[in-house]
């Protein structure tokens, strides 16, 4: 969601939200490579030329030609007469006269009559064709479509966050970007990816994008005002959904927390302490991106502790190394002391290879 610069998050900034506003949600599916608009043109050019060739070889051979004024062709009379020609209409107020205009019409402008209708009824046919697989594959994927996630702004974290779920495994047709910005849907289109234009802090926008039956919501959005509405929209839409929203300030952090985000990325503060952090230990930063960047490497992996393991000190299936325990909201660490006990519900969070 592309929204202009940043402003910290306060009263007045709620008051007055200056966003983009959509005129309607529009969803749109993975680009083809010939779009309609494309394929119209392609076919309105070949009608045209075969018009312009039809009245240049007529008004090449005018001398076989008579018009009923008496006055000879020309080249407003051969293109009126291609025109007349080429629709069937056949006024008859200019008809060949000689052998060689005759057949030339009967050899040679009567295919290309026949090519012209084929070109007229086939862009008809087309454009109805296109409109009705829109419209089917529209309410199919209104019928299929669970559990997706949404990705509200396509921006740099938004492209970063799709590359991280189709390197970990989701599938093209379980994401859907929602974006202001037309260039940027197509973008995510080009990539196979069904793409909504509009406004995501609007309700009819993450409607239109099935909010409603979406596993996960990820905001990325540019200012933390609009990641809040789009928050506070997601959360009302869908109370179940995990929301995983990004902020730039860490003082707008718990604004996010509030409207219903299930975690929020401090996105400004973390590029900042790797900066200060790779300065001293820039080995350790290449062990941090290398976690950040999925499909190579390391990876953080989560599951909760099975039914074996209650009772027991922390520990990882081979292969893995526990790192941390989440109890009821509470991250501790591996070196605590409660890890020596895991309890029912614990969540554990180990790294192993990509």
């Amino acid at each position: 969601m592309r929204a202009g610069a940043h402003a910290p998050l306060g009263a007045p900034a709620l008051l007055a939200f200056p966003l983009v506003r959509a005129a309607a949600p529009s969803l749109l599916f993975p680009r083809r490579a010939v779009t309609p608009i494309r394929s119209l043109l392609q076919r309105v050019g070949i009608a045209v030329l075969i018009v312009l060739f039809i009245a240049l070889i007529t008004w090449i051979g005018r001398d076989g030609y008579i018009d009923a004024n008496g006055d000879g062709i020309s080249v407003l009379d051969a293109i009126y007469y291609s025109t007349v020609t080429v629709t069937t209409t056949g006024y008859g107020d200019i008809y060949p006269s000689s052998p060689a205009a005759r057949a030339w019409t009967a050899f040679a402008v009567t295919p290309l009559r026949i090519l012209f209708l084929i070109v007229l009824v086939g862009t008809t046919l087309a454009v109805l064709t296109e409109r009705f697989r829109e419209a089917l594959s529209e309410n199919r994927w209104r019928r299929r479509v669970n559990d997706h996630i949404i990705i509200a702004g396509y921006g740099t974290k938004g492209r970063g966050a799709a590359d991280s779920l189709l390197a970990s495994g989701t599938t093209k047709d379980r994401i859907v970007v929602v974006d202001v910005l037309a260039d940027v849907i197509e973008e995510a289109r080009a990539r196979g990816i069904t793409g909504v234009l509009g406004d995501a802090t609007r309700t009819s926008v993450l409607t239109e994008a099935m909010v409603q039956r979406a596993s996960a919501v990820i905001v990325t959005c540019h200012r933390d005002d609009t990641a809040t509405l789009v928050t506070l929209t997601a959360r009302e839409l869908h109370p179940a959904v995990t929301i995983v929203s990004s902020v730039k300030e860490a003082e707008n952090a718990h604004l996010l927390r509030e409207s219903g985000a299930t975690t929020v990325v401090i996105s400004s503060e973390a590029a900042g302490r790797l900066l200060g952090l790779a300065t001293r230990q820039p080995r350790a930063v290449e062990v941090l991106e290398d976690l950040i960047v999925a499909g190579q490497g390391l990876t953080l992996v989560e599951r909760t502790a099975d039914a074996a393991e209650v009772g027991r000190p922390l520990q990882a299936p081979p292969g893995q190394l526990p790192v941390a325990i989440v109890r009821h909201g509470e991250r501790i660490a591996f070196d605590d002391d409660r890890c020596r006990e895991i309890q029912d519900g614990d969540v554990v969070v180990s790294l192993r290879r990509e």
